[in-house]
């Protein structure tokens, strides 16, 4: 095996994966060679009583680790058991500040009787350096303080020693009130010196060995605590802020600037809960952004930091993931419902991680599609308009628990869904792998009882219901990549179809079977549908003179000198001069349901559909794209597992929306252009969706948001 000498004195922890010998997650190795595939070949430090020194290591992915300083592993080591390492690992800008801990730094560690301030007054080493491998573990002697910050009066005893994972907040030197008496200038109330880093912390304990390291290395991340003149901070960032009695808030910047009588910038922040002493949107009486009272909280800029729930690592291919769900917002109690998400919020609530649906148990087809009927159209609404009184339980649950919160947050729990799931009325529906159409047709029809939502004519004279359409024709009736337009004609005429009417909402499956197969490689979305000619009883031009026609022909639908792929309607004469051609004597035009009275020149209204939303299938996992506004780019990708923390027991699945408005420039090219596209040249996820796509969802304008 081909090896590279390792970089002396690098660390690591195991942060995901499946454990494998000599390694799992949450412990601590030193590398010793790298392979040329990205795995680390290293020894692991064991814990207990033998903790400090390595053990018989083995391989483990550097994609399934983190790197460490000497300080950092240190650290870590002395935390047990390896889970609470990860826990702490997962708050950088606490474990940043904990790295950089200096003599006599205030702190808040867990304790017998509770949360307890003190003072920093060693750095110990624990245990004994037999070798030269052996590792020092590292740990905090604390001084407590009373309320008032004073030393305590008691007799003198031993120091208590605390762990890194003890310490739950470092009180920063520039903490001020929190609310509405933030100052410019930095807090008077605590009477010590400001924080203060320096190249070493004096030991004067006697329980150990004096330290030999002359310095404390580089922290996980930069810290944030005092600078943040390195963070990026524009309106739409997700930050924290962080108050002198521990309290953490997060939301989104919504405005910056200089407010009247103050000298520095501000930010004006819309919280993600109501907090005491906040507003709407104003300061000093004059508003400067709108949300919901309680929520909107102004501070200095150099208050603020990075929402440390989405942190990411130093190296920015990593983000750095809790090993706990993170607080859900309480349901509302209002009966209320919101609307859907308009373009302009859409970005600041829903992207990024733990955003969308939450997945749990094979959920990822019921969730994508939740998500795409109802994060941003509100084309069935209607499941949530009932009457509150004669509301069944699981519409109640749908309106309130998924639909409304997600509108509202922007993110739905997996118990929420779970809940949901549970009342469909079949077992299977809580853990197996579902078909989206299954789950639609079961919930709209035999739990909400709804209408179909598409009213179909057979052979001009049966009429039956249905809730989606699935594709069906002969691969060799269309093109290598045809658009969803060319595939929902061909289909029509050649199952002899039509529309009764105008559907509200059209749900297209294209025409794939199981997981693997699928006639197409490739399938063009059409961002609109012109499903005039797809009508019954609507009146159709021709399609040589533009006036009205009178017959249709199926067998002209592949003439390449007649614009393969679009449905031809011909008025009397142009019907009669075209099939006089040689090729087309053949053909058996058939006439049109002509409406009574209408004149032969009229101009014929076209019946119009708007994608909305695309499901996408492969090996077995569903996501979606949703277009959130009428801006070509507004597009968003969905997919409810993106990622996962912890195992398959006691972790969680990671939901995650990104921004995708490479798709809106790629679909605003014209006809000509799309069927010379090279899907392999296009970008990550426009291939995904030409190549995966599933069921292509359409809405009339008027449902539009």
């Amino acid at each position: 095996m081909e090896t590279r000498a390792a970089v002396k004195e690098k660390f690591f922890i195991v942060t995901r994966g499946k454990a494998r010998k000599g390694f799992s997650r949450g412990c601590i190795g030193r590398v010793e060679a790298e392979t040329q595939q990205g795995e680390l070949m290293g020894l692991v430090y064991s814990s207990g009583s033998n903790a400090g020194s390595p053990k018989s290591g083995g391989m483990v992915r550097r994609e399934d680790t983190y790197p460490l300083t000497r300080h950092q592993a240190q650290l870590l080591l002395f935390v047990s058991p390896s889970s609470k390492r990860l826990e702490l690992l997962c708050n950088p800008q606490l474990f940043s500040a904990i790295c950089e801990l200096s003599q006599d730094d205030l702190v808040v560690v867990k304790h017998k009787k509770g949360h307890l301030p003190g003072l920093v007054k060693n750095l110990m080493q624990i245990g004994r350096k037999e070798k030269q491998e052996d590792l020092h573990m590292l740990g905090f002697e604390v001084e407590f303080v009373d309320n008032d910050h004073n030393l305590s009066s008691k007799k003198p005893a031993p120091l208590p020693l605390f762990s890194a994972a003890d310490i739950i907040q470092v009180v920063p030197s520039y903490s001020v009130p929190f609310g509405r008496s933030w100052r410019d200038s930095p807090s008077e109330g605590l009477n010590r010196k400001a924080v203060s880093r320096i190249n070493s912390m004096p030991n004067m304990g006697s329980r150990s060995l004096h330290l030999r390291d002359s310095h404390v290395e580089h922290s996980i991340t930069p810290s944030q605590s005092a600078n943040t003149s390195q963070m990026h901070l524009e309106v739409g960032s997700m930050v924290e802020v962080v108050s002198n009695t521990g309290v953490t808030v997060y939301g989104v910047v919504r405005w910056l600037g200089v407010p009247a009588g103050k000298t520095s910038e501000w930010a004006g922040i819309e919280l993600d809960y109501e907090v005491n002493s906040c507003s709407d949107g104003t300061c000093g009486g004059q508003r400067y952004f709108s949300c919901k009272q309680s929520r909107a909280l102004f501070v200095p800029v150099s208050k603020c930091s990075p929402d440390s729930r989405f942190l990411c690592s130093s190296s920015g291919n990593e983000t750095l993931k809790p090993t706990k769900p993170p607080l859900v917002p309480p349901l509302e109690d209002s009966e209320e419902d919101a609307p859907p998400i308009p373009e302009s919020e859409a970005l600041s609530l829903l992207v990024g991680t733990m955003k969308g649906i939450q997945g749990h148990f094979n959920s990822c087809y019921l969730d994508a599609t939740l998500f795409s009927l109802f994060s941003s159209s509100m084309t069935l609404d209607n499941i949530c308009h009932n009457p509150a009184d004669t509301e069944q339980p699981i519409a109640h649950t749908l309106r309130k628990e998924i639909v409304n919160r997600l509108r509202r947050y922007g993110f739905v729990p997996a118990e929420s869904v779970m809940n949901f799931r549970k009342q469909l009325g079949c077992d299977t529906f809580l853990t197996e792998e579902k078909d989206p159409e299954e789950f639609i047709t079961i919930l709209l029809q035999k739990v909400l009882c709804m209408e179909p939502l598409l009213k179909l004519r057979s052979k001009g004279e049966i009429t039956q219901g249905a809730y989606t359409f699935q594709i069906i024709l002969e691969k060799e009736q269309v093109g290598q990549m045809p658009t969803v337009q060319q595939l929902l004609d061909t289909s029509f005429l050649s199952c002899d179809l039509k529309f009764e009417e105008v559907p509200s909402c059209l749900i297209v499956q294209m025409p794939r079977f199981g997981k693997k197969y699928k006639m197409f490689p490739h399938i063009i979305p059409s961002t609109e549908l012109d499903i005039t000619d797809l009508l019954y009883s609507s009146p159709r031009e021709c399609f040589v003179c533009g006036h009205l026609a009178e017959h249709e022909c199926l067998q002209c639908l592949p003439d390449r000198k007649l614009q393969p792929g679009k449905i031809k309607q011909y008025c009397a004469i142009c019907n009669t001069q075209v099939h006089t051609h040689p090729s087309r004597q053949g053909h058996s035009p058939r006439a049109l349901v002509v409406p009574a009275g209408m004149s032969a020149d009229a101009p014929v209204p076209r019946h119009m559909m708007h994608l909305f939303a695309v499901l996408c299938i492969h090996t077995s996992h569903y996501v979606s794209f949703v277009k959130y506004g009428p801006d070509p780019r507004s597009w968003i990708f969905f997919d409810s597992m993106a990622d996962r923390c912890g195992d398959d027991q006691s972790g969680y699945n990671i939901p995650e929306i990104r921004a995708c408005p490479e798709l809106g420039d790629f679909l605003s090219q014209s006809e000509e252009d799309l069927a010379r596209a090279n899907p392999s040249q296009a970008g990550e996820l426009v291939r995904r969706l030409l190549c995966d796509s599933y069921m292509f969802l359409y809405q009339k304008p008027s449902t539009a948001p």
